[in-house]
């Protein structure tokens, strides 16, 4: 499978008319976006099997958050309480082993190669890569790391004045329309805004309609059902790599 970049000929057309130099970003949703699964989720089935968390209950949790993110009724706050309680339980010695544990036996078995190709053609084009996910820092860091992406928006974990974290996010959550605030964040601290930016912007879930609207490109990946059919209403393109 030949992935191709998006190139919209009329909107750098555009941008040239107007003299603008822009920045190009490739930002990337990671599950079932570039990943053919939920790493939260699945992070938590993993706590399961190390014994870290009584089965019945956690997995009766777990599906219920998962099930109210498809909704998009998620209360993010509530769920990194829970999904984080094993780590701080387990200490960050016990928690980092156990991630990659995790990502040798569970995530990197499940990176495509289109994928890979998909990051790797936007970085062969000289744009700055990020993912943008409303998963905690401690799940997707060592993922984004597979992808050789070093810049990371996602949850920030709060931490105590030992280090140790307390269970709660720090500033805005990379959430639903919280991904355009950090974006814009993002953006600020390099002195851009986005009319200085051309964004291609690649997710599959309707979590992530407020940013998709701010990108040059959205790009409807794996797309959820109802996603594909706003995509196909707007002419949005629409890429399925899994």
């Amino acid at each position: 499978m030949t992935v191709q970049v998006n190139a919209d000929k009329a909107g750098a057309g555009q941008a040239e008319k107007a003299g603008a130099a822009r920045t190009r970003l490739a930002l990337f949703d990671l599950d079932h976006t570039l990943i053919p699964i939920d790493s939260d989720y699945e992070w938590g089935e993993f706590t399961i099997a190390l014994g870290w968390c009584d089965a019945t209950e956690f997995k009766r949790r777990n599906a219920e958050f998962f099930a109210h993110y498809r909704a998009g009724t998620l209360d993010i706050h509530d769920y990194v309480r829970f999904a984080t309680q094993a780590i701080r339980e387990q200490g960050a010695t016990n928690s980092i082993a156990a991630h990659a544990r995790f990502m040798g036996e569970v995530v990197l078995k499940t990176i495509t190669r289109q994928a890979r190709a998909l990051v790797e053609q936007h970085r062969a084009a000289g744009d700055e890569l990020v993912i943008v996910t409303a998963t905690n820092e401690f799940v997707t860091r060592p993922i984004a790391q597979a992808f050789g992406v070093s810049e990371l928006i996602a949850v920030e974990l709060e931490r105590d004045a030992q280090g140790n974290l307390t269970g709660e996010i720090r500033g805005t959550p990379s959430a639903r329309e919280g991904k355009v605030t950090r974006m814009e964040q993002w953006l600020a601290a390099r002195g851009l805004s986005w009319d200085d930016v051309e964004t291609t912007f690649y997710t599959d879930s309707m979590n992530d309609l407020a940013l998709l609207e701010k990108a040059t490109h959205p790009v409807a990946t794996n797309p959820d059902e109802r996603l594909r059919a706003l995509a196909t209403e707007r002419g949005w393109r629409i890429l399925d790599l899994f």
